[in-house]
């Protein structure tokens, strides 16, 4: 009797542990918010530190994030050490500084930065106000601008350029096709940030794939001034087309991680056009099979980019995903709430993305 008691105790003990008062089960992920969900790897996998490419580099997509001769000296000190030879600067109305300003901080370094300006909208629908703009890409290129970029639209017109902002003005513009043309004549690519990924533009609710960060990205639809999603990627495909000249760099993927093969089909259209990987590596490792194989198949339009500051880790985390075949990990500071995987790219590949095919554009439009 008294062994029955204590098995009895132990029963509505172990139901106590399991039950909420009102006899209802507790459900922990009840109490988790989606923006606060960062899991912790428990899988025993292969944990790969790449701390310097396998091949040079020549990163085609930065920014002005030094603020110091300083900074540029301890940047240059990590493209050492993780193998990048050289860095595009793109020229941004977020950066702060006018042009003339950063090249001349970067001056000293020329050997391992390379300039791009934006272009200038003043008075843009006047006469003069083209004929400005034109000399001040000339004189940009004659200080050492080798393309444009970065133009940015999301929606609203090119945000991105100085001293005024492009509202309403997008990459197809006719108002600034005379730009476009100019730009064929220095032979200077233009880079330009078309839309964000997808998720920015769904609705924000439970079915969108990527709701913590869409979330913090969103970009407001509903304003009768913006072109949307697949509006902004017929602003470009229309300026590419009608373009032909000119040789236009699509960041970022183009914002397409979810749709390689609409993607691909663009760039089977237009050779006139080049991606570069810029900042989506987190959205592009979501998917590596077919990714790696978007990557293989186009490996002479792919153009390697970073747009992630200055430190060594940055790089480290981009060249693990590119070099290796590690599979289902976190990078906190991408701020990703999936897991990422490798691509294990070829040789060949990896040699074109890092340096071979920006070597070649470079080469030839400048």
């Amino acid at each position: 009797m008294k062994k029955i008691l204590i098995l009895a105790v132990a029963v509505l003990a172990m139901t106590a542990c399991n039950t909420k008062t009102d006899g209802q089960q507790e459900n922990p992920a009840d109490k988790v918010l989606v923006r606060d969900f960062f899991p912790t790897n428990v899988n025993n996998l292969p944990e790969t530190k790449v701390e310097k490419a396998k091949f040079p580099i020549i990163d085609m997509h930065s920014h002005d994030y030094a603020e110091s001769d300083a900074d540029i000296q301890e940047w240059v000190k990590v493209m050492d050490a993780v193998g990048v030879e050289h860095t595009a600067i793109m020229h941004c109305a977020w950066i702060g500084r006018p042009f003339e300003e950063f090249v001349k901080a970067f001056e000293p370094y020329k050997d391992r930065f390379r300039f791009w300006c934006c272009f200038d909208y003043t008075d843009i629908d006047t006469p003069e106000g083209m004929e400005n703009s034109l000399k001040t890409l000339e004189r940009y290129h004659e200080m050492g601008a080798v393309g444009v970029g970065e133009l940015g639209d999301k929606g609203f017109g090119d945000l991105y350029a100085r001293p005024v902002e492009g509202n309403g003005i997008h990459i197809d513009d006719p108002r600034i096709k005379p730009l476009l043309a100019k730009c064929a004549e220095l032979r200077m690519p233009v880079s330009i940030h078309i839309g964000e990924p997808i998720w920015m533009y769904l609705p924000m609710d439970e079915t969108n794939d990527g709701l913590p960060n869409g979330a913090v990205w969103h970009v407001d639809t509903t304003d009768v001034n913006c072109l949307g999603y697949y509006g902004l990627i017929n602003t470009f495909e229309n300026a590419v087309r009608e373009n032909p000249q000119t040789l236009f760099i699509a960041c970022h993927y183009l914002n397409m991680t979810h749709d390689w093969p609409r993607l691909g089909e663009m760039l089977d259209k237009y050779p006139n056009m080049y991606v570069d990987i810029a900042a989506r590596v987190a959205e592009a490792a979501q998917t590596p099979r077919a990714t790696r194989e978007f990557l293989i198949k186009y490996q002479d339009r792919v153009l390697f980019g970073t747009d992630n500051g200055m430190g060594a880790d940055m790089y480290h985390n981009i060249f693990r995903v590119l070099e290796t075949n590690d599979e289902h990990f976190y990078v906190p500071e991408f701020n990703y709430h999936w897991y990422l995987s490798g691509f294990n790219l070829p040789d060949e590949v990896l040699q074109k993305i890092y340096y071979k095919n920006a070597e070649r554009i470079l080469k030839e439009y400048k």
